[in-house]
């Protein structure tokens, strides 16, 4: 395997996480003394603003048209997002193939896993939710993240923008997307200003991973007994996503405000108290909560992991009980707290904690994590 060549996969279309992760662990490479080539979709239309100079780009359709672009000589291959199962027979057969576990085998295995030499996890959660699939072939240590917002935009205001990714290739999609420039044109374009009383942020893509429509159809009516208390929402998502989050809201829709997609994601975070997470158990690690406690804002979330990996109860933010578990009455308590008085903890203080976010200790992490792929043996996959 030559020793300074790693071929990384990333054919996701839209921005969030995982491409977070996959910025990050190319600077690390790169640090590392590794060339660098990223396959990306040709719908993606981010990479030239996030990746760091060095990177060779290389735009595809698909991964099939990605087996055809590998080199003959063995190399090491990494997905960040998973191959499905015959690309990875291929790739594993010709190559050393790793690849990032984005999200928990809660509900689902994929089957391209098996002929993967490596998999690596982004948290402790993860981790044990590959190892209880029976799969051996795991690094034994959670990559985690860097907790850097910093990224793309900085400057500019905080201005409402469409809460909807629309899905192209849905008719329904296309109509509504190209109605929503005339039925906005009939809205002010609102500038962020923070409202009195208890400001709750949500700062995420509106995913079906984060479970916000289950969690507030508990939550909302909790939280409407607390006039004080705005949710902020800073995300976008698909129709369903935010048709169903809607409806969950629907009890204290007069408390909440839709400000879509912001490139500047550092200069939201300290506009808000607190940071909310969704529920946990799809959850792979919560980065954007790891990013509010960077820049000084603290989260609250369900005490279960992957949030107990990431956030130092009353030091970093709070926990409450799921509440599919209590119907919110942990969450009220919480609230009465917050409202009363109760100090707001500055997560910046818990600086040995945060320094496990750095990046740094990534890179360090990485440097293991490719040390241990270059031990294991690439002619068989144990699981």
């Amino acid at each position: 395997m030559p020793a300074h060549s790693v071929y990384q996969i990333n054919l996701q279309q839209q921005f969030g996480g995982g491409e977070v992760y996959t910025r990050f662990f190319t600077l690390a490479l790169i640090d590392l003394g590794y060339k660098v080539i990223l396959f990306a979709s040709r719908k993606a239309d981010f990479w030239e603003s996030l990746l760091p100079a060095g990177v060779e780009l290389v735009r595809v359709d698909g991964a099939a048209e990605i087996l055809r672009m590998l080199p003959q000589v063995r190399s090491l291959v990494v997905t960040q997002t998973a191959l499905d199962a015959a690309a990875a027979q291929w790739v594993a057969e010709r190559h050393v193939l790793c690849g990032f576990v984005h999200m928990p085998l809660y509900e689902r295995n994929p089957p391209a896993f098996a002929h993967y030499h490596f998999l690596l996890p982004v948290s402790r959660h993860v981790l044990d939710s590959i190892r209880a699939r029976g799969y051996g072939n795991v690094f034994a240590e959670p990559m985690y993240g860097v907790a850097d917002p910093r990224r793309v935009a900085s400057g500019g205001a905080i201005v409402a923008r469409s809460e909807y990714d629309w899905d192209r290739r849905k008719l329904r999609d296309r109509l509504l997307g190209l109605t929503e420039p005339w039925w906005r044109m009939h809205q002010s374009m609102t500038e962020f200003r923070k409202r009195p009383g208890l400001t709750l942020g949500i700062v995420s893509r509106l995913t079906p991973i984060k479970q916000f429509p289950l969690m507030f159809g508990i939550l909302a009516p909790v939280i409407v007994r607390f006039p004080r208390v705005n949710l902020e929402i800073f995300g976008g998502g698909g129709y369903a996503s935010v048709r169903d989050l809607r409806s969950g809201l629907a009890p204290m829709l007069k408390q909440v405000r839709f400000w879509g997609h912001q490139p500047n994601v550092a200069a939201v975070y300290p506009r808000l108290d607190f940071v909310l997470s969704g529920l946990p158990e799809k959850e792979a690690l919560g980065l954007n909560l790891i990013e509010a406690q960077y820049c000084g804002t603290p989260v609250l979330a369900v005490r279960a992991p992957p949030f107990t990996e990431t956030v130092i109860d009353g030091q970093t933010g709070f926990f409450f009980s799921d509440p599919r578990e209590d119907g919110g009455d942990s969450f009220a308590q919480l609230l009465e707290r917050l409202l009363a008085g109760a100090v707001r903890p500055d997560p910046r203080q818990a600086a040995a904690h945060l320094e496990r976010f750095s990046y740094t200790a990534f890179r360090q992490r990485v440097e293991r994590a490719l040390a241990a792929v270059a031990a294991a043996p690439v002619t068989g996959v144990q699981s």
